[in-house]
């Protein structure tokens, strides 16, 4: 049958072309033959998701590819730490101190902008690279040349708790998995009477997303991290005072001989096998975790460089040590441990978030970070682990140039701040990206934190693109649809 060629449209008769149908019939099987082959040389096939056993989720599995790192310490510092009072030293802000930001914004997250502030610590060059760090962190300063800084990340929220929820999970809404998560599903533990992913909070309280910051979100909840800290280790260990150690071996003998017949009735139920692993755990976490919290084995060197004898701080002495115990915690082999320094929104008090009185409470949160960080990354490597083991500082954004309006403290600012990586795998002493010469923007080699989120799978062995988790019909992962490996900080 004829039909006018005015009835079609101009994609319509282009494909009722015969010569461009024969054309285009050619190129398609051509595509279909070369996806065949490449294909059955799985060079087209993702790479398939971790095998996970449900009676032993934290077996140790193997990377993508050989991993520069085994292990990792994340020093998340929570309510925003300032990169123009520690990290990112910007000569043009002292020159226009007091002045106002002529273009600025006239209003930002928290009310009206005010004028330029210098930084409120002294800067000076360090080490071999002579890079420029702040007076604020001295002890930190002094391993310049062992980090590798990148000042020029952004994140998608200026707000805390979804922008904590965006560097821990790459997503700004509740319910994604943690980063730890994803690595103890994807690796699993070198240890197995202890979790796999340990999170440590801050003595004066937990971070402003809480439990999202290590919550395993769709992934198989055994894969969420245990809370745990020097002062709080892990609760209900041990048993009731009343209960004899007979009876107790007894309870579990009868348990375990019901659990086994329940799985011989039932041999699919993954469900039931995992949560007698969980148990299993629980059971031998009873001896490893008195053991692993018990700092009186530490010698008082070990204490004095990590400050954790200082009578004068209780907070930096229990910040202090809750280093050591990320220590012991990779000594033994825990694949992913997370460092809390600042709890939740308090005016900034019990936290970075320096809106109104910067200096004064920076001088007291800098005290408690300072000295025991740094002492963790010198006792890591003076014992050989940094070699192997990943250690992140980090924190949820930045802050402006200018002060707040009536005030002494910088508001929210995501659009440019610095976070940086030390020990395995990482190219010591660069200085990655720029922000603008007030640091109020990133301007060069502008990375979003799902960069750096990448960046810490690749030196785990992980190609972020390929580890991933159906939710939903939906290929989830760490960095969305985002993501590069900063190349340029690896060693």
């Amino acid at each position: 049958m004829n039909y006018p060629s005015e009835h079609f449209s101009l994609t319509g008769r282009h494909l009722l072309n015969r010569r461009q149908f024969l054309s285009n019939t050619a190129t398609a099987l051509g595509s279909i033959a070369l996806t065949s082959l490449l294909g059955r040389e799985g060079l087209l096939a993702e790479m398939p998701a971790p095998v996970i056993d449900p009676s032993h989720p934290f077996a140790p599995r193997a990377p993508h590819f050989a991993p520069k790192a085994k292990n990792v310490i994340v020093i998340f510092c929570a309510g925003a730490v300032s990169q123009l009072e520690t990290w990112d030293y910007k000569p043009e802000l002292i020159a226009r101190d007091g002045k106002p930001l002529e273009g600025g914004p006239a209003v930002t997250f928290q009310g009206p902008a005010g004028n330029l502030a210098r930084p409120q610590y002294e800067f000076r060059p360090r080490g071999q690279t002579g890079k420029w760090v702040s007076d604020m962190v001295p002890h930190l300063a002094g391993l310049t040349d062992d980090i590798a800084f990148v000042h020029s990340l952004t994140s998608t929220s200026n707000t805390h708790g979804p922008a904590e929820n965006f560097l821990s999970t790459g997503f700004t809404f509740d319910g994604f998995p943690s980063i730890g998560s994803w690595v103890s599903y994807a690796l699993g533990s070198e240890n197995q009477d202890l979790p796999a992913f340990v999170a440590i909070p801050d003595p004066r309280g937990v971070p402003q997303a809480g439990s999202n910051n290590w919550g395993p979100g769709f992934l198989p909840a055994v894969f969420q991290g245990t809370p745990m800290s020097a002062k709080d280790p892990v609760r209900h260990l041990a048993p009731p005072p009343d209960l004899s150690k007979a009876s107790d071996e007894a309870a579990r003998a009868l348990l375990q001989r019901l659990n086994a017949r329940h799985l011989e009735q039932h041999p699919g139920d993954g469900k039931l096998a995992a949560r007698i692993a969980s148990y299993e755990l629980a059971a031998r976490m009873q001896l490893s975790v008195p053991e692993i919290s018990d700092l009186s084995t530490e010698p008082a060197h070990i204490l004095k460089l990590y400050g954790a004898d200082d009578a004068s701080n209780p907070n930096k002495a229990g910040f202090a040590r809750n280093c050591i115990l990320a220590r012991r915690l990779i000594e033994r082999g825990v694949r992913f441990v997370q460092l809390f320094n600042g709890a939740y929104a308090s005016g900034g008090e019990l936290n970075w978030d320096g809106h109104n009185k910067l200096k004064e409470q920076y001088d007291k949160h800098a005290a408690i970070l300072d000295q025991p960080a740094a002492g963790l990354i010198r006792d890591l490597k003076q014992r050989g682990l940094l070699e192997d083991t990943l250690v992140v500082w980090c924190t949820e954004f930045g802050r402006m140039p200018f002060f707040q309006k009536g005030a002494q403290g910088r508001d929210h600012n995501p659009e440019g701040f610095t976070c940086w990586l030390a020990g395995a795998g990482v190219k010591p002493g660069v200085s990655h990206g720029e922000t603008d010469p007030l640091g109020q923007r990133a301007v060069k080699d502008i990375h979003p934190l799902y960069d750096f989120n990448a960046t810490i799978l690749h030196l785990l062995g992980l190609d972020h693109e390929q580890l991933t988790f159906e939710h939903n019909g939906v290929r989830r992962r760490l960095t969305n649809v985002h993501g590069n490996v900063i190349r340029e900080v690896l060693a």
